[in-house]
């Protein structure tokens, strides 16, 4: 369901996406600080990006629709049409209960 994994070099230090190796031949010292560091690192996730989104109203949801009328063949018929513009999205929110990163990687319980 998007958005728990992480895509950029070193910014999970249990992901295989960056490496120590891809680190110095980029130059990059700040990610490569962050590899090292990787036992203050915590498994769990405490914050999400919502999928919720705010319109000119202030009203808060997943998707928004305004109703149009058609008329078709002399007959008028309601139509809901998808509204893309002006929504602002809700931002980064915190989890009630934390989560465990989807990168972590010691297996929990086996079966």
């Amino acid at each position: 369901m998007g958005g728990s994994g992480s895509k950029s070099k070193g910014y999970w230090p249990f992901s295989g996406s960056g490496s120590a190796d891809d680190a110095t031949k980029d130059g990059n010292e700040q990610s490569l600080a962050r590899l090292r560091s990787f036992h203050n690192a915590t498994p769990f996730v405490f914050t999400r990006r919502s999928s919720l989104y705010f319109d000119e109203d202030g009203d808060l949801a997943h998707e928004f629709y305004e109703e149009t009328i058609v008329t078709k063949n002399g007959r008028k018929r309601a139509k809901l049409k998808r509204i893309h513009k002006n929504l602002i999205p809700q931002g980064i929110i915190k989890l009630d209960h934390p989560c465990i990163h989807v990168d972590f990687p010691v297996v929990l319980c086996e079966v």
